[in-house]
């Protein structure tokens, strides 16, 4: 079995960290560039660098910040926010991002999931889908959460991997922020019905939550921020947790 991956996330507005509940009351959790070096020695698998302002204000991602982050870190390191093209996701490549994620654009342009695995390969490609459980109907929702669409999640999910994406990162919105635990039903559906690894995002509170997600959810990796940021879980002290209940981790 391949070996499960823990993976931090930096949500970016006007260049600091934030962190909120369901993607809302943002607060301060630090700087970036500190905390990606901080993740990065002290055992995190890969790094997510979002810019979750940029789809809004119509622009493109902190191409510098991006740049700033990448020199402290030595894991893969997946960028995303505002990318809407070829163009986009080249300029982040060359300046140190391994992956791009993408939303909103995916979601107005499919065909850009197709553009960008043809171009840079679909190991590059990681769909974010930001779904909201209502009346027991996962929605598909873009604008950092905003913006209902009429998609169902698993079958966007469906078409993107058909499309040429290499991951899904699946937020649920329900979860988002609570420390409530990570949607291990809807995780676990879309690892039986997709072939690409999911990312699970939305839910972390404590070390058991990383466990259910591996095991019942079906999770190739998890993603949190707070539970990070705020040092309520160490990354190390996380991984043996894993280790000590039978999931396999790097250490």
């Amino acid at each position: 079995m391949l070996a499960k991956r823990i993976v931090p996330c930096l949500d970016i507005k006007n260049g600091r960290t934030v962190k909120g509940v369901n993607f809302v009351d943002l607060r301060d959790a630090g700087d970036p560039v500190e905390l990606a070096k901080k993740y990065a020695e002290t055992g995190a698998d890969e790094l997510v660098f979002l810019d979750i302002s940029a789809t809004e204000e119509r622009r493109r991602t902190l191409v510098n910040l991006v740049r700033d982050v990448a020199a402290q870190v030595n894991i893969p390191f997946t960028v995303g926010g505002g990318i809407s093209s070829v163009e986009d996701v080249d300029i982040l490549l060359q300046n140190g991002a391994d992956k791009v994620s993408i939303n909103s654009s995916a979601v107005k342009r499919p065909k850009l999931v197709n553009e960008l695995s043809q171009k840079f390969g679909s190991q590059c490609v990681v769909v974010a889908i930001d779904a909201k459980k209502i009346d027991g109907e996962w929605i598909v929702h873009l604008v950092g959460g905003k913006v209902p669409t009429e998609l169902n999640l698993f079958d966007w999910a469906k078409e993107v991997e058909e499309r040429g994406a290499g991951e899904i990162l699946f937020t649920s919105m329900n979860n988002d922020g609570t420390k409530d635990g990570f949607a291990n039903e809807a995780l676990a559906r879309l690892s039986e019905e997709l072939n690409i690894p999911i990312i699970a995002s939305g839910g972390a509170g404590n070390m058991q939550h990383f466990v259910d997600t591996f095991k019942d959810g079906k999770a190739d990796a998890a993603l949190a921020a707070s539970v990070f940021h705020f040092q309520e879980i160490e990354i190390p002290d996380l991984k043996q947790e894993l280790k000590k209940q039978g999931i396999p981790v790097r250490i």
